[in-house]
């Protein structure tokens, strides 16, 4: 058997960085720019032409095969379909319940303050001092701990047992 010697491409003069100038013949300088950028060969796919006729190649039943779920219009299926079978997703019990309106709170104690010195407390103090990781999030002061001098609070929330003992320190618990 014969071997079929395949002859290699010479790359096109478009593609070459440098050519020549006709008048010159001095080699000029081919600059890259917005005006002559290509994408590179082969990245780019022509879109398949569908139902343009059996010599098309793409005719009859437009690349789907033939009947069939899938070669039906409409064919999109939501996620977790399992082609008929009854979806794992189904199969697993249900128990439980999530509010939608469920708040969530950064939890601070009252023995976490004593050792801050300001005499008004925000949530962009607590933030600072590290006690809260976020100030964008709703915080909570729990009555863990004493107080034994005055301060005044802003927070989200306060427990009652908190807003007690610090009222009864001489101090203001206001809601934000």
């Amino acid at each position: 058997m014969k071997e079929k010697k395949i002859k290699a491409k010479r790359p096109s003069p478009k593609t070459k960085t440098f050519r020549k100038d006709l008048k010159t013949s001095k080699e000029k300088a081919v600059f890259l720019g917005l005006h002559n950028l290509k994408p590179a060969a082969g990245s780019k796919k022509r879109k398949r032409i569908l139902g343009r006729g059996s010599s098309s190649g793409h005719g009859k039943t437009s690349t789907r095969g033939s009947k069939g779920q899938t070669s039906r219009a409409g064919r999109h299926f939501y996620l977790g379909f399992e082609g008929g079978q009854s979806p794992l997703i189904r199969k697993f019990p249900k128990r439980g319940f999530t509010s939608i309106f469920k708040q969530v709170y950064q939890i601070v104690n009252l023995i976490d303050l004593k050792n801050l010195k300001e005499e008004m407390i925000n949530p962009e103090v607590l933030y600072d001092k590290g006690l809260i990781s976020s100030k964008d999030k709703k915080v909570k002061i729990l009555a863990k701990g004493d107080l034994k001098k005055s301060i005044n609070l802003q927070a989200h929330a306060f427990s009652k047992a908190a807003r007690e003992k610090i009222i009864n320190a001489g101090g203001k618990a206001e809601v934000i």
